[in-house]
C-alpha cells in the first residue's frame, strides 16, 4: 500500500491526482491540502479519510472544521498547515500541485523530511532550483516530474544510464493562438485565451500556455531536473500534443514518449515509478492520427518565451523576476485589468527593474517576489 499526501488536491492535478487513486485502490492518502474550496475539499475528506488536511485561508479552515465535526480529521491552515503535512510522519510520497512560489517552502521541508516528491509545481525548480536539487542529491530523494513533457524527457531517458544529452526537444502544442501575429493578439479577450485545443488545466496554466510563458518555465525546470544547459533545449511546436517530449543523444538517436494528452499518465508514473499500471482512458490511433506536424516557435510574437530563455541566461533571481511577473500578470488579465499582451510586457518590465541577487538565499527569493508585486501594484 503506497502512502501519499497531495497538496493543492481540489485543482486539476490534485484532481486527477485522486481519480489514479479511486482507479487503483490501492494508494492511502494520508493527508489533502487546497486553497479556499471548501466543499469540494469536504468531498475529498470523506471519500479518501485523510488523517490530516489544511487549507490556505484560516477563514476557510474554519468553515471546514465546523462542517466535518463527525469525523477525527484534523483541520490546518496557511503555510504552518502546508509545512506540517509535508514533514509528517506516515507517508512516502508528497504531490506537489499548488500553483505559484507557494510550493518552495513545502517542497524544501518535504525533501529535508526524505519524501519523495512527485512534482507539479514548476515554480518551484524554476526560482529556486539551486537551492532544492542539491539539497535532493544530499538527502537521496527522488524528484519525479509530473508534468506531461517533464515526464516525457524523464522516462526518455531510463536505460541510458550515462550517455550523454545532445538536445532536450521541449514540444509545445502552440496553445490556442498558434500562428497568429502580434497584431492578432491585440484584441485577445479572457475567453478566447481560455480555450486550450488540447488539454484540460487549470486557468492560469491555461493562459500560460496561450502565452507560451509556459513553455518558458519549463524549459527552465527541465534545466535543472535534468541538469542541461539552457542553449540545450529546443522548444518544438507539435500541435497534435502527441510526442510530449524528446531526448537526442550524442549520436544523434532520438527517444520520444508519446500518448494521448491525458495528465493522468504521467502522474500515474511518477506514483508508481518505476513500474506502470493499466489505466482507463483513449489509445492512439496512429490510423485516425495519420500524420504529425512539427514548427518553430514565434518567439518575436510570443515573447514570453524568448525573456524565458533571457531570465535563464542572466540567472541569480531574474527567473524568480519573471515568473512573479507572471503570476501577477496572469492575475490582472483573469481579472480583466489588463490586456493579454500586457503579460509579456510586465514581465520583461519587471526582469529589468529588479534589484539583482546573484545567488539567492530562500528570503530573497522571496523578497524579490515582494519586490516584483510592489513595482507591479505601483504601475497596473
Amino acid at each position: 500500500m503506497k502512502r501519499i499526501a497531495i497538496l493543492g488536491s481540489t485543482g486539476s492535478i490534485g484532481s486527477q491526482t485522486l481519480q489514479i487513486v479511486r482507479e487503483q485502490g490501492d494508494i492511502e492518502v494520508v493527508a489533502l491540502a487546497a486553497g479556499q474550496n471548501v466543499p469540494l475539499l469536504e468531498q475529498q475528506i470523506r471519500e479518501f479519510k485523510p488523517k490530516t488536511a489544511a487549507l490556505w485561508s484560516e477563514e476557510a479552515a474554519k468553515e471546514l472544521e465546523s462542517r466535518l465535526l463527525d469525523t477525527d480529521v484534523k483541520i490546518l491552515s496557511g503555510m504552518e498547515g502546508l509545512l506540517t503535512i509535508a514533514r509528517m510522519e506516515g507517508y512516502e510520497i508528497l504531490v506537489t500541485a499548488v500553483v505559484g512560489m507557494l510550493g518552495i517552502r513545502p517542497t524544501m521541508a518535504a525533501v529535508e523530511a526524505g519524501k519523495t516528491i512527485a512534482l507539479a509545481n514548476k515554480e518551484t525548480l524554476v526560482t529556486a532550483g539551486h537551492l532544492i536539487m542539491p539539497m535532493a542529491a544530499e538527502k537521496g530523494v527522488p524528484i519525479l516530474p509530473v508534468d506531461s513533457e517533464h515526464s516525457a524527457i524523464f522516462q526518455s531517458l531510463n536505460g541510458e544510464g550515462s550517455n550523454r544529452i545532445q538536445r532536450i526537444l521541449l514540444t509545445a502544442s502552440g496553445g490556442p493562438f498558434r500562428g497568429r501575429k502580434r497584431e492578432e493578439l491585440k484584441n485577445v479577450q479572457l475567453e478566447d485565451a481560455l480555450k486550450h485545443p488540447n488539454w484540460s488545466m487549470g486557468r492560469k496554466i491555461t493562459i500560460d500556455s496561450a502565452t507560451l510563458v509556459n513553455k518558458g518555465l519549463e524549459v527552465m525546470e527541465a534545466t535543472w531536473l535534468f541538469d542541461v544547459r539552457p542553449e540545450q533545449v529546443q522548444v518544438v511546436v507539435h500541435p497534435q500534443s502527441v510526442i510530449h517530449s524528446m531526448v537526442e543523444y550524442e549520436d544523434g538517436g532520438i527517444m520520444a514518449q508519446l500518448g494521448t494528452p491525458d495528465m493522468r499518465l504521467p502522474i500515474q508514473y511518477a506514483l508508481y515509478y518505476p513500474n506502470r499500471r493499466p489505466l482507463s482512458g483513449k489509445r492512439i490511433d496512429f490510423f485516425e492520427l495519420g500524420a504529425m506536424t512539427f514548427e518553430k516557435p514565434d518567439m518575436e510574437t510570443f515573447s514570453g518565451l524568448s525573456l524565458a530563455y533571457r531570465a535563464l541566461k542572466e540567472g541569480g533571481n531574474i527567473p524568480t523576476a519573471y515568473n512573479a511577473a507572471n503570476e501577477k500578470a496572469v492575475s490582472l488579465f483573469l481579472q480583466r485589468k489588463i490586456a493579454f499582451l500586457e503579460i509579456p510586457e510586465i514581465i520583461q518590465g519587471s526582469m529589468e527593474q529588479v534589484t539583482y541577487r546573484k545567488t539567492p538565499a530562500l528570503d530573497e527569493i522571496l523578497e524579490t517576489e515582494q519586490e516584483v508585486y510592489q513595482w507591479i501594484e505601483s504601475r497596473w
